[in-house]
C-alpha cells in the first residue's frame, strides 16, 4: 500500500450525492473551470498542474475527489509539506502549499456551485499560515541591475538585440514575464506622445504602460533587425513564440557574466521586485507604484519593497525635522 493510502485508510470517506453518476480523478472538471475563469495562461497552466497533483494523490489512495472530506485535504496537504520540489530538490514551501490548496479550494468551490458536491472540503482545511509581509524571491540591487543590463546591452547580434530589449522591459516596467512574453509587435503603440505596450496583466486585464526612453531606444534596436512582420515581439531563430523558461535561463546568464553573486536563484520576478524598490526608493508613491504593477492589494506592493524596513526612511526623521523648523 502507497503512503497516501496508507494515510487515507484511516479516515473515513465522505459520502457524496447518491444520484451524480461521474468518473472519478477525471480532467474533464477541471477543464471546465479552467474555462468558467479569467486565468491568465500561466496561471491556467499552474492551477492544471495542481488539481492534477491532487487527483493523482486521490487515485493512489484509491479516494474519489467527489467524495473527500477536509480530512483528505489535510493529509494531501501534510504530504506537500514534505514533498521534494523535482527542480530544485528542495521541500516545497509554505507558499507553494498554499497555492496548491487555494488553486483545490477554487477548483472545490466550482463543483460545488454545479451541485457535484455538497461542501467545498478544502474550506474546513488546515491550510498553511503565509507571511504575507514576505516574499521568497531573490532581488536585485540597482547597481545590480545596472550591471545586469550593461551585460545584455554588450551582446552583439539580432538574438543580443532581442535579448537586450526583453530584459529592459522587465527591468524598467516591472512587467510579469508572462506579460513580456505574450506581447505581439502590434501591441506597440504611441498615446498622447507617449510611446506605449499594452499586454494582458493578471486576472485577464488589458492595461496599458509607457515605454521609457531608454526601454524605447533598447525596443527600436531590436525592431530593426526582427523587421515588421506581425507576430511575437520576442521571437526565437526559428520563428516561435520565446517563452518564459528560456528567459529564466537568459537572466541566470547574463548575471552570471555579469558578477551578481546571487546568479544561481535569481528569476525574472527579481527585476520586478527591483523595480518596487527602486520606485519606492526615489519617493514615488506607495498608490503609484500600486496602479504601475497592478496589484489589487497595497500590501502586496509593499512586499516587493524590499528597502520597507529601511532606517534612513523611519518618518520619525521627517516629523522631527518639521517640528524644529
Amino acid at each position: 500500500m502507497t503512503e497516501p493510502a496508507r494515510t487515507a485508510a484511516l479516515i473515513p470517506a465522505q459520502p457524496g450525492p447518491a444520484a451524480l453518476a461521474v468518473p472519478a480523478a477525471t480532467m474533464e472538471f477541471t477543464e471546465a473551470w479552467l474555462a468558467n475563469r479569467r486565468f491568465s495562461d500561466h496561471t491556467r497552466a499552474a492551477y492544471r498542474r495542481d488539481v492534477a497533483g491532487f487527483l493523482a494523490w486521490a487515485a493512489a489512495a484509491g479516494l474519489d475527489p467527489l467524495h473527500v472530506n477536509f480530512l483528505h485535504v489535510n493529509a494531501y496537504a501534510r504530504d506537500l509539506e514534505a514533498t521534494a520540489d523535482p527542480r530544485t530538490g528542495r521541500i516545497l514551501s509554505q507558499a507553494t502549499v498554499a497555492r496548491k490548496l487555494s488553486a483545490l479550494h477554487s477548483f472545490f468551490d466550482f463543483l460545488a456551485k454545479l451541485g457535484a458536491l455538497q461542501n467545498n472540503p478544502v474550506a474546513a482545511a488546515d491550510r498553511p499560515s503565509v507571511n504575507r509581509d514576505h516574499s521568497g524571491t531573490v532581488g536585485l540591487t540597482p547597481a545590480e541591475v545596472r550591471a545586469l543590463l550593461a551585460e545584455t546591452a554588450s551582446a552583439r547580434g539580432a538574438v543580443g538585440a532581442r535579448n537586450h530589449a526583453l530584459m529592459v522591459l522587465l527591468a524598467d516596467l516591472g512587467l510579469r514575464v508572462s506579460e513580456v512574453v505574450n506581447l505581439d509587435l502590434d501591441d506597440l503603440g504611441v498615446e498622447r506622445g507617449h510611446r506605449t505596450v499594452r499586454f494582458t496583466a493578471k486576472g485577464a486585464k488589458l492595461r496599458r504602460r509607457v515605454l521609457t526612453p531608454g526601454c524605447a531606444e533598447a525596443v527600436d534596436a531590436w525592431l530593426a533587425l526582427r523587421g515588421s512582420k506581425p507576430g511575437p515581439l520576442f521571437a526565437t531563430e526559428t520563428g516561435s513564440r520565446l517563452d518564459r523558461h528560456a528567459v529564466f535561463r537568459l537572466l541566470r546568464r547574463y548575471a552570471k557574466n555579469a558578477g551578481i553573486s546571487s546568479w544561481e536563484h535569481l528569476s525574472p520576478h527579481s527585476l520586478r521586485h527591483a523595480f518596487a524598490t527602486t520606485a519606492r526608493a526615489e519617493g514615488v508613491p506607495l498608490e503609484d507604484v500600486q496602479d504601475a504593477m497592478g496589484h489589487a492589494d497595497p500590501r502586496t506592493t509593499r512586499r516587493y519593497d524590499r528597502d520597507r524596513h529601511n532606517l534612513d526612511r523611519d518618518p520619525a526623521y521627517t516629523v522631527w525635522a518639521a517640528r524644529v523648523r
